[in-house]
Parts: C-alpha cells; structure tokens; sequence
C-alpha cells in the first residue's frame, strides 16, 4: 500500500508588481500552514517524503509542514500550473522505497487530480490536505490501483 497526500498551498498573497509564481504566503497563509501540519503531525498522518510546486507560496507551505515532519524537499515544475497527468507524471517517478508521499501544489489542478482519482466532488480551500490509499506495492501500478479517500482536512474546520 501507498498513500498519497495532496496539499493545497496555503492563503497567499498578491503584492502588486509581483508575477503569480512569487507571490508570498499571506499571514493567514502562513497561520493556516503552521495549524494544519501541526494538526496532521499530532494525528499521526505519516509521510516520507514531500514534492512541491516550486512556485513561492508552494513552496513556502512545504517548508513550514517540514518543521513539522522534518524530511527531504524535492521541487517539481510539474505541479505548478499542473494538469491530472502533471500529477501521474510526478507519481512514476517516484522511488519505490516511498511510501507515503505529500504533494504541495495548486488549484485548478490539485482538486482536477483528485476528482479524478475518486468518487468524492473536491474543491481543495487554501492549505485544505486530502490523503489517499493506493492499494499498490510500485507507485508505476498508480493508473490500476484501487484508490481510496482516507481523509479530507479543510482549515477552517479543524
């Protein structure tokens, strides 16, 4: 079994002058990320490894769930701006010795990926976190793989 876990960055910011892939995190944004890893971390959502947008405010949620969970952070340019098979694509190319891995990203394609890959209707909120099952030994059985909604955490309700 593999899990795979979806992160919304959190509220972010946009100054003026400034292109959407640097915008900050906003202060809420930074609160939300703070509360929601901490939350994830204090109810025992393991995760080995984590794969960011490397956009600023993706990248930046990424940075504060590791104060968290204190792991490896590898960027990906896929999951900026991605579509479903942005996310496939990260998905095969993931070491086998992973076995829970969070993806930080954005919407449309964050919540696109993950109606795509279950029955439930979701519209990820800033910093909202949904984690699967993927009942697969090789994340390249992910296409076949019976997937399974484990949790959806929004953080306006935790």
């Amino acid at each position: 079994m593999k899990k795979l876990i979806l992160v919304r960055h959190a509220k972010s910011d946009w100054p003026e002058e400034t292109e959407d892939f640097d915008r900050p995190l906003a202060d809420k944004g930074l609160a939300e990320a703070m509360h929601m890893s901490r939350f994830m971390k204090n109810n025992n959502v393991a995760i080995d490894y984590f794969v960011s947008s490397p956009a600023v405010r993706a990248l930046n949620t990424c940075k504060i769930f590791n104060q968290a969970y204190h792991l490896t952070i590898t960027t990906n340019e896929k999951l900026y701006n991605p579509s479903e098979s942005n996310f496939e694509s990260v998905i095969y190319d993931l070491d086998d010795n992973v076995s829970s891995v969070a993806f930080f990203s954005h919407n449309n394609g964050i919540s696109n990926f993950a109606n795509s890959i279950s029955e439930d209707i979701f519209h990820f909120p800033t910093c909202g976190v949904a984690g699967f099952e993927i009942d697969c030994n090789s994340w390249s059985e992910f296409e076949g793989a019976k997937k399974k909604l484990l949790f959806f955490y929004d953080p306006g309700k935790i």
